[in-house]
């Protein structure tokens, strides 16, 4: 029997507001940015929806599942075959009117799977929300 297992990013600071943020963001086309170029083949995106392959889970497929204006946006995923994670973005703007954002992967892992997916998961989450910091070209999304 499998459980919801649930991982969760600190928090970081954007150069954009949350508008610009959840703008560029619901356009599932523009998450590729975030993506380090050797960690996935096989890249496809509409705008609603994106496909990878990741190496020992396959492809994976992201969908936009959610979005609540300008505070949260929830894509449903699956990988081996089966829906089985939620990534959910939580933002609002901080200090000088530049977002924060939090991302939280849940996922229906068995104990033994949550075992083995908890560090590449943190490590996934992390290098998420250190690409998200660093990028600066909010405005410019993809057509």
């Amino acid at each position: 029997m499998s459980d919801l297992s649930n991982f969760e990013s600190r928090s970081g600071e954007l150069s954009c507001n949350s508008e610009e943020f959840f703008v560029f963001m619901t356009d599932i086309r523009n998450f590729e940015r975030f993506i380090p170029n050797n960690s996935i083949t096989n890249w496809y995106a509409e705008k609603e929806i994106c496909s990878f392959s990741v190496s020992m889970l396959g492809k994976v497929t992201l969908s936009l599942a959610q979005k609540e204006k300008f505070t949260k946006i929830v894509f449903n995923g699956d990988a081996l075959n089966k829906n089985d994670f939620s990534l959910t973005l939580n933002f609002s703007d901080g200090s000088g009117n530049l977002a924060n954002v939090r991302a939280v992967l849940n996922a229906d892992l068995n104990p033994v799977m949550k075992m083995i997916a908890a560090k590449p998961i943190s490590q996934f989450l992390e290098m998420l929300i250190n690409e998200m910091e660093r990028f600066r070209d909010w405005k410019n999304t993809k057509e």
